[in-house]
């Protein structure tokens, strides 16, 4: 709706529902819940087409061309432990190497490529072994990975997830607060790796679940100047992860060029009041702070006249 013109929003890559294995970060059921039968009915969110949760090779090349078939211009699989999930510890590996293999092998047969949530060492070593493209997380690497992160040439979608202020509230004690905590811990160490080995590294919020969060991704982008200088913040934000993007190739839903302002590039634009490589916190309040929005040649906000 947004690229035909009906509602107005932002360029958008999806990724369809994410794929999981049963016990997976994707499988948001009760521990408690009841098995069931092969064949079965679908949960209420692969219903809703948020989540599919496939067993073995089989099932996880049907689901990824599912998504494919739907419009995906790259797939989502989630190869680790979640915070926010009921069920699985962080220190899992999830899905086999002939599982992961499976939904890498049928992306390149639309000439894209799967990005795997993954904070763990384990699930990040797993599915760089299975041809895995983009590491989304990986605040848990160690050393050893970060090397093989860089010999696979592979990308590695940090967020500045930090205990402070904006940590995510959950209740004292809870499995999902200690697995906060041990994923949070890990944040610092995972971007002085990145330096030290110099990986591509893209942003990405993981800010999810209404408005109200989603419009504090600036902040998150500014707390980047912890590791890097603004303009390398800015740069990470626009072309750097165009270049990201661009790996779902004929997939791209925007021929084009993107995150540059030079001719024949597309038209949008951003203008801050002030200037962000001496101040990148300008970018932490949108709302304040961007003067001027442009999309695709149009003027969607302007505060200057």
């Amino acid at each position: 709706m947004i690229d035909e013109g009906r509602i107005v929003g932002p360029r958008i890559y999806p990724s369809g529902a994410y794929i999981t294995q049963t016990s997976g970060h994707g499988d948001f059921r009760f521990p408690t819940a009841m098995t069931r039968k092969d064949g079965r009915e679908l949960l209420d969110g692969e219903l809703m087409g948020w989540t599919k949760i496939a067993d073995g090779v089989p099932q996880v090349i049907r689901r990824v061309r599912e998504n494919l078939m739907s419009g995906a211009t790259q797939i989502k699989v989630m190869a680790g432990g979640g915070v926010a999930s009921l069920s699985d510890p962080l220190d899992v590996r999830q899905y086999t190497l002939e599982e992961m293999k499976a939904a890498v092998e049928v992306a390149a047969t639309w000439n894209t490529y799967v990005a795997v949530h993954a904070y763990s060492d384990i699930a990040v070593r797993g599915a760089l072994e299975a041809g895995v493209q983009s590491i989304e997380h990986g605040q848990m690497i160690t050393e050893e990975t970060a090397k093989m992160i860089k010999e696979h040439d592979a990308w590695l979608c940090l967020q500045p997830l930090l205990n402070d202020e904006d940590a995510i509230p959950f209740p004292d004690g809870s499995f999902e607060q200690q697995k906060f905590l041990a994923m949070t811990a890990g944040t610092e160490k995972a971007y002085e790796l990145a330096a030290k080995y110099d990986l591509k590294v893209a942003f990405g919020s993981d800010l999810q679940n209404g408005a109200a969060i989603a419009a504090t991704q600036g902040k998150a982008l500014a707390k980047l100047k912890r590791w890097y200088e603004p303009w390398e913040v800015l740069k990470m934000a626009t072309s750097t992860n165009y270049e990201l993007f661009k790996m779902c190739g004929p997939r791209d839903p925007y021929p084009g060029k993107n995150g540059v302002i030079e001719e024949e590039a597309l038209a949008d634009l951003l203008l801050v009041n002030g200037n962000p490589l001496e101040d990148i916190n300008l970018i932490a309040d949108p709302e304040k702070d961007f003067v001027m929005i442009m999309k695709d040649g149009t003027i969607y906000k302007n505060t200057l006249n």
